[in-house]
């Protein structure tokens, strides 16, 4: 395929991304709503949530690299999947890169990103769709120190990225073959720190996505105790940030990400410091947050030291699973459709400090990275009772600290 050819290709599968996430959701960031046009690609829009559902093809595994981070990682590396064992199968490193720390792929997936955690830098890279290799496109600075975590927009417009160590969010244009133009937007957040005299001494965002509605980001800031609701705005391709919600966590319990229920009427955040759950009722109309009941993460007997890291929710929205550093297992809640969750178990991670956790998208398996000890552990999920077995298999990969699936 000739680059004009690629390039015509990437437009409109850029289009076509944007009319059916459009179709999908109604209005979406920035205020833009369904037209009659749009109306008609319900059927395409049918296909892609189709496609989106498959089973995994390859995994994407990102690591720390630096002897500051007293790391083993190698950068990236790409894996075939295998879904009836769930063993990975190394294809692909790139070695050359800093702490790419957390990643993210656009809504078609054929382009993926990555931050570089205590630098300033979010990168873009090409996927090839029969391989899974990725090539790198550009990178640009973030204006701000230590990113961690990115999102993309439903249109497949524009990236988010959290700047933790000097608290606030930066926001980049994507370009129709999939490199970020530079810094459209810069906002600070807020805030008096919390009473931790390490943790908390500014505000530390530690994740930025968007809800289910897509009008809003959604960002636990883990220095200040508090959750920011922006809704993203566009006016003749200048993009803006509009508060609309603020709400306190418990003192000292540092959120630190979110994951939202099928129907996006309740969110489920994470508290790092004091090792608890906070569920919210949330209202995808205003952005509005309200808290519910908060559960720990830990069993009653524990008397250790541990912080909680990742959250995931399974497809099915009847199960929560939660890591647990220092403790090393994973935490199981069962979810009832009136948002309230409950403590089934916990499950060892077969290694030290499970930073980072990943479902596959049909929820089948759970993969942990475990930090310390340099291993993914892949784990059966019982669909009917949500427990974890591990299954023998165990990606070897220094500092793994993110992990996705590519379905298309």
């Amino acid at each position: 395929m000739s680059s004009s050819e690629t390039l015509r290709h990437s437009m409109l599968r850029r289009q076509f991304i944007q009319l059916s996430a459009i179709a999908a959701g109604g209005a979406l960031a920035g205020g833009f709503t369904l037209s009659a046009h749009a109306a008609s690609t319900s059927d395409e829009s049918k296909m892609m949530n189709n496609k989106l559902s498959q089973t995994p093809r390859f995994a994407y595994v990102g690591s720390r690299t630096t002897k500051e981070r007293n790391a083993r990682g190698v950068g990236i590396t790409v894996y075939r999947y295998a879904p009836e064992t769930g063993a990975c199968t190394l294809v692909q490193t790139l070695n050359e890169l800093v702490n790419p720390s957390f990643l993210a792929f656009d809504q078609s997936q054929t382009h993926l990103y990555c931050v570089h955690g205590d630098l300033s830098e979010v990168s873009s890279f090409d996927i090839d769709g029969k391989t899974g290799e990725l090539t790198k496109l550009n990178t640009v600075g973030t204006q701000g120190k230590n990113p961690v975590h990115l999102s993309v927009d439903p249109t497949n417009k524009f990236l988010a990225v959290a700047n933790y160590a000097t608290g606030g969010f930066a926001v980049f244009p994507i370009q129709e073959d999939g490199r970020l133009g530079e810094l459209v937007h810069l906002e600070s957040l807020p805030g008096e720190p919390g009473p931790h005299k390490v943790e908390q001494t500014s505000s530390h965002p530690h994740m930025i996505p968007f809800d289910p509605s897509g009008r809003f980001l959604v960002i636990p800031d883990k220095g200040l105790d508090s959750i920011f609701v922006y809704r993203m705005n566009q006016n003749n391709a200048k993009y803006g940030a509009t508060q609309v919600s603020l709400i306190k966590s418990r003192d000292g319990s540092g959120p630190r990400h979110v994951v939202f229920s099928r129907a996006g009427r309740n969110a489920y955040v994470v508290n790092e410091l004091d090792s608890s759950v906070t569920g919210y009722a949330y209202d995808p109309e205003q952005g509005g947050l309200t808290p519910q009941e908060i559960v720990s993460t830990l069993p009653a007997s524990f008397t250790g030291n541990s912080r909680a890291a990742a959250i995931v929710m399974a497809p099915s929205g009847k199960y929560l699973y939660v890591s647990n550093r220092g403790h090393d297992t994973v935490a199981t809640f069962a979810l009832e459709q009136s948002g309230a969750f409950t403590a089934k178990g916990h499950t060892p991670s077969q290694g030290r400090k499970p930073r980072f956790m990943n479902l596959t998208p049909d929820g089948s398996r759970l993969f942990v990275a475990n930090e310390e000890t340099d291993t993914i552990v892949a784990f059966d999920v019982d669909q009917s009772s949500g427990s974890l077995s591990p299954n023998g298999q165990v990606i070897k990969t220094g500092s793994p600290v993110c992990m996705i699936f590519k379905t298309v």
